[in-house]
């Protein structure tokens, strides 16, 4: 059965009746939960297994942001308090083997506590290059200042991804770091000149080529094409991200719900599949949203379907026993306080 080029949310913790027909009938290829979906272990195992019912493809996959710190959907009391991966990469400065055992295993047991509930694949890692004077809207998500400390973290975040089978999707591609507004709220510009985008933005995307998915940024950059967003821009898609970056992987759209993007959701969708995006992520659960996002997509061709196959072969089931965890949390636990304490 062929599916359709979109990731959809839902609006609660069940999939009502008419979500479920929506569902079955729009077969999108992928599910993205919030807090909003989130109750119990139990609830969340009910509510994954019934999106692969409906789209009656058991290897669906199913999103989430589980970064730590703001970013988390999973939470207490059912769910590890994750802290902020910045917090984490801030040991760097004193011991950067413990920075990077850090975010490896915070990657590592977060992505086991997505493989219990059925959820495949987690938005990680931000690669955006932190600056002090950007928006704080990706801030003490960022893994750092330096694009070669980011480089080599994002490498140990995806390591960690990929060793409990979750599946990594880097973000948000070409860069976010010196966006000035928030993209949910309004569209960034950056002006900043080619040469320093390469030498600077771009360069943890580069390193991390190979991560089977990526998420673009919701950004205009004048250097690149002073009309679009990348996102909706097929000279950022094709000449940036797959050219100058060589990312060969799926490649998302960031949520065509924020207020960075203008026009009708129709016509978002038109230009976002038009530029070069595989997939169009729309995550706000609104059904009459969902509808419209459904309505203007097309079915995978074989371009996409061959992109999406072979993102999907990187995840996989891992056993790991109670000890191993145990084990595992209380290595991270240790480094947490030693992070808190140079902070």
């Amino acid at each position: 059965m062929l599916y359709k080029s979109f990731i959809t949310g839902c609006a609660g913790p069940v999939l009502s009746d008419e979500e479920q027909s929506f569902m079955a009938t729009q077969r999108p290829w992928g599910l993205i939960l919030f807090a909003r979906n989130i109750e119990s272990p139990e609830q969340l195992r009910q509510l994954t297994g019934d999106f692969r019912r409906c789209v009656a493809r058991h290897d669906a996959p199913v999103f989430i942001d589980q970064e730590g710190g703001r970013v988390r959907r999973l939470r207490a009391p059912h769910w590890p308090d994750y802290p902020a991966m910045g917090k984490l990469a801030g040991l760097w400065r004193s011991n950067p083997d413990q920075a990077r055992r850090a975010v490896y295993l915070q990657s590592r047991l977060m992505g086991h506590d997505l493989q219990d509930l059925g959820i495949t694949v987690n938005c990680l890692p931000v690669l955006d290059v932190r600056r002090r004077e950007a928006s704080d809207i990706v801030g003490d998500r960022a893994l750092g200042e330096d694009p070669e400390v980011v480089s080599v973290l994002g490498m140990d975040v995806l390591a960690g991804c990929l060793d409990a089978g979750v599946i990594p999707v880097m973000k948000h591609v070409p860069g976010h770091g010196r966006a000035l507004v928030d993209s949910h709220l309004e569209l960034p510009r950056v002006s900043v000149d080619l040469e320093t985008l390469e030498a600077w933005d771009f360069k943890p995307f580069e390193r991390l080529k190979d991560c089977p998915m990526a998420m673009t940024a919701h950004i205009v950059f004048d250097a690149i094409d002073p009309e679009r967003p990348v996102t909706q821009s097929a000279t950022a898609i094709s000449s940036i991200i797959r050219e100058r970056l060589g990312f060969k992987g799926c490649l998302l759209s960031d949520d065509i719900s924020m207020k960075a993007l203008g026009g009708t959701l129709s016509s978002r969708v038109t230009t976002i599949v038009d530029a070069g995006c595989d997939f169009v992520l729309h995550c706000n659960g609104n059904l009459d949203e969902m509808v419209e996002v459904a309505a203007s997509v097309p079915e995978v061709d074989e371009l996409r379907q061959t992109r999406a196959e072979q993102a999907l072969q990187w995840g996989r089931v891992v056993s790991v026993s109670d000890q191993q965890r145990a084990d595992l949390r209380h290595e991270l636990v240790d480094l947490i306080q030693r992070a808190e304490a140079v902070s």
